[in-house]
């Protein structure tokens, strides 16, 4: 145990930067880290207390290390308040081997409760791991200062919703790796038991050569969240934020990409260009803000083999989460979790029963690198090229063109508005009906 503290300690000097400019990428001498922990406790600050972060934060206090959660913080007092009361609740389960309520392990102060556009500087610089879990279009801005502050992070997907934010994460992304941080990225079909197993295969060359996929999220769509009396623009846009592309990025960016991701995951490279159709067939109302409700989309790789991507929120309709690819010698089948070969005679199948909870192991695994003081994730350019696959999704379907990804990539297309404050001027606006400007494929253009 004391060797195990020592390490602990150890790698907080390591990897626990003072605040400095994100762009100093010079190695620092070990002599110039400083430990963020008196003991082998690994604090840990929540950004971003919804649905989402409440089962992140809930996931890390489940780990087998020593984590205690010290700070919180989001934009709405509320949403504090109800994530603060769900983890501390009298009926969660116990975590392995360690005995006791989650709840005793929810240490924060009420002075670390932080609210507000900047609380999350704040939270983050109690922590040594970092959750960042807030709404996307947030987290180019909440990563880079994770990166400068020095802290281990999982960040959730997706990284960003336009390519000036993909952008920024990249370069933070270089720096974070020279800073030795470990960070995970909520693609977590990259920890579940069923995916590793088909991607071992795939490339020990089970199906060859791919030379096609299918990706697709088809479902009857989520949650919407009124307008209340007295909002302004920018808290309306905040509470129902799935439908405004700023934040979200449109479902093809924040659901879709988990597919998507899958296909780039076993290729073992991203799109070069995409092309597609979409629009808003069912969903239609002023509550819906500017997004679609279907997008297809054919991806070209740069040895011309092609991902078919199609994602759909429509009630009644088919539903479809799943991947499929192609290869010379035969398929692989996600949601089956096996392989066929050309004549669908079964190659693999993976046994059911040895899956497992990857929503938890990547935080198993994310905190155990932490508490051994090893160096072993670095999710972050994956996850962002991933992302970017998504939004170049979107801008094909949104503009009817082709959309090149490095292109794109480097065209500094921002969406996000010009300062977050209450009072900002929002990117996407309401005539005087309450309706959104919607895009129009052949009328909205990104490139002359």
């Amino acid at each position: 145990m004391a060797s195990s503290i020592t390490k602990r300690r150890d790698f907080i000097k390591r990897s626990s930067l003072a605040a400095g400019s994100l762009m100093a990428l010079p190695l620092i001498s070990k002599a110039e880290f400083f430990n963020s922990s008196p003991d082998d406790t690994i604090k840990v600050a929540l950004v971003g207390c919804g649905g989402r972060g409440t089962g992140a934060a809930m996931q890390a206090l489940l780990t087998k290390q020593n984590v205690k959660l010290v700070a919180m913080a989001d934009a709405f007092r509320d949403r504090i308040d109800e994530c603060y009361k769900n983890l501390t609740a009298d009926d969660l389960s116990d975590w392995s081997g360690a005995g006791g309520n989650v709840k005793d392990r929810v240490a924060v102060k009420e002075e670390n409760k932080f609210v507000g556009f900047d609380a999350y500087k704040k939270a983050i610089a109690l922590a040594d791991v970092v959750i960042l879990t807030t709404p996307p279009g947030f987290r180019p801005l909440h990563f880079e200062e994770v990166v400068k502050q020095g802290k281990h992070a999982f960040i959730e997907k997706p990284l960003a919703t336009d390519p000036a934010g993909i952008k920024k994460i990249l370069e933070a992304a270089i720096v974070a790796k020279q800073k030795k941080l470990n960070v995970v990225v909520g693609l977590q079909r990259h920890y579940q038991n069923s995916y590793r197993e088909l991607f071992n295969r795939l490339k020990d060359g089970m199906i060859g050569d791919i030379v096609s996929a299918q990706a697709w999220w088809n479902n009857e769509g989520v949650w919407v969240n009124l307008r209340k009396p007295g909002m302004t623009e920018m808290e309306y846009q905040m509470r129902n934020w799935y439908y405004f592309n700023w934040i979200c990025g449109d479902h093809i960016v924040e659901q879709h990409i988990h597919n998507m991701d899958v296909v780039n995951w076993f290729k073992g490279e991203f799109p070069v260009k995409a092309q597609g159709m979409g629009g808003r067939e069912v969903r239609k109302g002023k509550e819906y803000g500017e997004i679609f409700d279907h997008h297809y989309v054919e991806f070209q790789y740069a040895d011309g083999s092609i991902m078919n991507s199609q994602c759909r929120h429509i009630k009644g309709t088919m539903s479809k989460v799943d991947e499929q690819i192609m290869g010379t010698k035969g398929t692989i089948y996600c949601g089956a979790m096996n392989i066929t070969d050309r004549k669908g005679n079964v190659m693999y199948q993976f046994d059911k029963e040895k899956e497992n909870n990857p929503y938890q192991t990547e935080h198993d695994e994310l905190f155990e690198a932490v508490a051994k003081g090893e160096y072993k994730f670095a999710d972050t350019e994956h996850g962002a090229k991933s992302t970017m696959t998504a939004i170049l999704g979107r801008m094909a379907t949104y503009s009817g063109q082709v959309m090149e990804f490095e292109k794109t990539l480097n065209s500094g297309i921002s969406i996000q508005p010009s300062r977050y404050a209450w009072d900002a001027d929002m990117p996407s606006k309401p005539d005087k009906n309450g309706f959104y400007p919607v895009a129009v494929p052949g009328v909205t253009k990104y490139f002359s």
